[in-house]
């Protein structure tokens, strides 16, 4: 890396306390640690974040899904039941920038460390706070994960085929961006910190982030009042926006106006369907929307989807394979991209920040910590120094 396009992590000199475990707290912590913030990852001595055990397999004694979100942290263990180590962290958050935590309701404020104590001791601070159903309301102290909030929310009722029951999104949607919440509000506490020199709270939990992802669905059931219809591939509101069954695979095709339309039946080697007055129209093929997609369905299964991709791809048509991880991670655009990082040390990879600065993807310069192996570094008093 030359010096024109060094690496300068924005977020350099901020110390962030991460109390925090499984997924959404965590990555929050690695986002604002990819962004040059020193990490300092608090764990239970008994074996630490949950989500070191989620295996196997295990790499370096640690589940694929704690390195996905742990990696460029320091690890210290702290007994939270004994006043030596609630005194450790009262002293380490009163020195800090920034603390995350995703403890259960009520935990912090029965060890005196909630938003308003802190920020009494350390008006700087930048304080996040993460729960499953908010910071206010009937359910502020319940309990929920990803499952249950996706349920909850509604998220559910969208997702899945129409003649199907309703289905969970598979990835950890509302963790991951629940992260991406909380280290967006922190980023944002910082600079106003930096006008006004107070820090605040900055509260975030998975139930909003399930209600921003599905605000536009929300929206149309507010003018409609009617439920959005389940989609197996496409959506309610652009059609022709599906996925194909073709002769080795799948493929996933967008002509939704009349334009793309009638450049993809053309191409399929029928245009008298641009022309049918049932379909001649976006209106006319929504009426018509299954007449439609069987006789698609029926011209696509004749060739590949590689075949396919190429054809449409030449007239303009968007379209995209419906890949496996393994097709995705030997595709060329993956690894133009260069996002799949190795952990430092590791025979291991996980996804980098998906966010680039001046070209340059923020770099993985430590893997993940090893448990507690920062408790001298920072002071950390020892079990032997505890009382039970």
């Amino acid at each position: 890396m030359d010096s024109k396009n060094r690496w300068t992590p924005p977020l350099a000199g901020i110390r962030v306390i991460e109390i925090s475990q499984n997924i959404a707290g965590p990555f929050a912590g690695a986002i604002l640690g990819s962004l040059g913030a020193e990490i300092v990852k608090v764990e239970r001595p008994d074996g630490g974040d949950d989500a070191r055990k989620w295996g196997p397999p295990f790499i370096a004694d640690a589940s694929p899904s704690f390195h996905a979100v742990n990696f460029g942290k320091s690890s210290v263990t702290v007994d939270l039941r004994t006043p030596e180590g609630i005194a450790w962290l009262r002293q380490a958050i009163r020195d800090a920038d920034v603390l995350v935590h995703n403890m259960r309701p009520g935990a912090m404020e029965e060890l005196g460390l909630d938003g308003p104590a802190m920020l009494a001791e350390n008006p700087r601070l930048v304080y996040c706070a993460v729960t499953a159903y908010g910071d206010r309301g009937p359910m502020k102290d319940s309990t929920g994960y990803e499952q249950m909030v996706q349920a909850f929310s509604g998220m559910w009722s969208i997702n899945g085929s129409h003649d199907g029951p309703p289905t969970r999104v598979g990835a950890p949607v509302l963790d991951l961006g629940t992260g991406v919440w909380t280290a967006l509000g922190c980023i944002a506490a910082l600079y106003r910190r930096q006008a006004t020199g107070l820090g605040g709270m900055v509260n975030t939990s998975l139930v909003e982030t399930s209600l921003g992802w599905m605000n536009g669905y929300y929206s149309q059931f507010n003018a409609t009042g009617k439920q959005p219809l389940r989609h197996r591939s496409g959506g309610p509101l652009l059609f022709i926006f599906e996925a194909f069954d073709t002769s080795d695979s799948e493929i996933v095709v967008g002509a939704a106006n009349d334009r793309l339309y009638v450049k993809l039946v053309t191409e399929l080697g029928h245009p008298e369907w641009a022309t049918d007055e049932r379909f001649s129209t976006y209106l006319n093929r929504i009426k018509h929307r299954e007449e439609v997609l069987e006789m698609l369905q029926s011209v696509f299964r004749t060739a590949s989807t590689a075949e396919w991709k190429d054809r449409l791809e030449a007239i303009g048509v968007p379209c995209a394979p419906v890949n496996d991880f393994q097709s995705l991670r030997e595709s060329p655009q993956m690894s133009a991209l260069e996002i799949f990082c190795k952990l430092p040390g590791l025979d291991h990879e996980v996804v980098g920040l998906p966010v680039s600065f001046d070209g340059i993807r923020p770099p993985i310069e430590r893997a993940t910590p090893v448990l507690g192996a920062d408790n001298q570094r920072y002071g950390v008093p020892s079990a032997k120094d505890s009382k039970p």
